[in-house]
């Protein structure tokens, strides 16, 4: 199994998500470093939430896409014209909804209206297109070509931080913030550029059906409950915590979240045979999944052993200014296999046909860091909204892993019985 088509698609795609996690790590010290942890908390928390809306603008339509095309790639053109002006008009109107919510219930975080404006039509409006373009590449099963495109803009946003670094100029939050949009609209230039086909003319744009629209919206549910967990806590963070503690905790959440890349490799280049063969093949389905599910508790294990013994040199790396950080990233390594689980839960129902059951289980563990944050950071401050993140995450990924388990032993007690009649 391990040398099969899905185990060299999960490496080769590991190898770009590693670069992917270079990349990130790169923005991540610099910006941290350039900005200090008061402005840093405030610009993480309102991207975070910038990126949390920013899932509902292609209202699933990219997930639509991608179930659709590895079925059968011709579904491109029935779909393309109705999914692009979806994602206009839903993420037109998010922007607003962002802009609204960041100047009337986080003004704390001290970020300025035109930064918040570019971040927004970046989240919004020009990274769900580029969902749209990464996933018929994804669809077509080159997993690590689509990730590499994926990656272009943050390695873009890389360039801006330290073009920014280098500058030193006198508002450095406002400068990122600016070149952070441009970054990403040149990256979605160059993906449109890469793709085999080119996308229909707004001539040919027409309105989804009905149909279209209850089959998207239970994607776009899922959407945003998936991404959830790994941002909304860095928005519940700049309300509950101070600035200074909110760009701590900032950082060393954003270090933790960014080394469950290879996870994500693995899900990635199992969906398209998971949404072939999920509904046809309960048997070699149930193997897949135990495989993808015993790699997954391994790694997350022992992941979280690393990192607990590599916090302090995060700290070193960071800086100064950031003390104390490697005490917060040692308790966030306790939600470490819990968040590894979480997402191979979901992607796991998610291409099953069962969205549902996985927007259930994310909004549950969402509830959870709500309630566990505000109670939590009360009584122990930075280290409640830690132990917040880890209640949560382990909920999802127990709850996700038995709903996982259901619905794959449904499936094969249907398929005998069928089979025995």
């Amino acid at each position: 199994m391990f040398r099969g088509p899905i185990a060299l698609a999960a490496l080769r795609t590991s190898v770009v998500l590693g670069l992917r996690l270079i990349v990130q790590a790169g923005t991540l010290l610099l910006v941290a470093r350039m900005l200090g942890p008061e402005q840093f908390g405030g610009f993480v928390g309102v991207a975070a939430l910038g990126v949390l809306l920013g899932t509902l603008s292609t209202f699933g339509m990219h997930l639509v896409l991608l179930g659709a095309m590895s079925k059968d790639p011709v579904r491109r053109a029935q779909i393309l014209p109705y999914a692009l002006p979806t994602t206009l008009l839903c993420g037109g109107a998010l922007l607003i909804v962002f802009m609204l919510i960041c100047t009337q219930l986080l003004h704390a975080s001290g970020v300025g209206w035109g930064v918040l404006l570019a971040l927004g039509v970046a989240e919004m409006l020009l990274m769900p297109l580029s969902a749209l373009a990464v996933v018929e590449v994804l669809a077509a099963e080159h997993t690590a070509r689509s990730q590499l495109l994926q990656t272009l803009p943050l390695a873009l946003r890389l360039v801006v931080a330290v073009a920014v670094g280098w500058l030193a100029p006198a508002d450095p939050l406002a400068v990122y913030g600016y070149g952070y949009c441009m970054a990403t609209a040149i990256g979605l230039l160059v993906m449109l550029a890469c793709l085999p086909l080119r996308w229909p003319h707004p001539r040919v744009w027409r309105r989804p059906s009905g149909q279209e629209l209850r089959e998207a919206a239970s994607y776009a549910a899922l959407n945003i409950s998936a991404i959830g967990p790994a941002e909304l806590d860095k928005t519940l963070a700049i309300r509950l915590l101070p600035l200074p503690a909110a760009g701590l905790y900032a950082a060393a959440a954003r270090v933790v979240g960014a080394v469950t890349l290879p996870v994500i490799a693995l899900m990635l280049s199992a969906l398209p045979r998971l949404f072939r063969e999920g509904h046809e093949q309960p048997q070699r389905t149930a193997r897949l999944l135990r495989w993808i599910f015993g790699a997954t508790a391994l790694y997350g294990m022992g992941l979280a052993v690393v990192l607990w013994c590599c916090a302090p040199l995060f700290a070193w790396l960071l800086g100064g200014k950031y003390e104390g950080v490697d005490e917060v990233i040692r308790w966030l390594c306790l939600a470490v296999p819990g968040m590894a689980l979480r997402i191979a839960a979901g992607n796991a129902l998610m291409a099953l046909g069962k969205p549902w059951m996985r927007a259930g289980f994310e909004v549950a563990g969402l509830v959870v860091l709500s309630v566990a944050a505000m109670l939590l950071t009360a009584y122990i401050g930075i280290y409640g909204m830690a132990l917040a993140l880890v209640c949560s995450e382990w909920a999802m990924a127990l709850l996700g892993s038995e709903l996982v388990v259901r619905v794959c032993c449904n499936r094969r007690w249907r398929k005998t019985s069928a089979s025995s009649t």
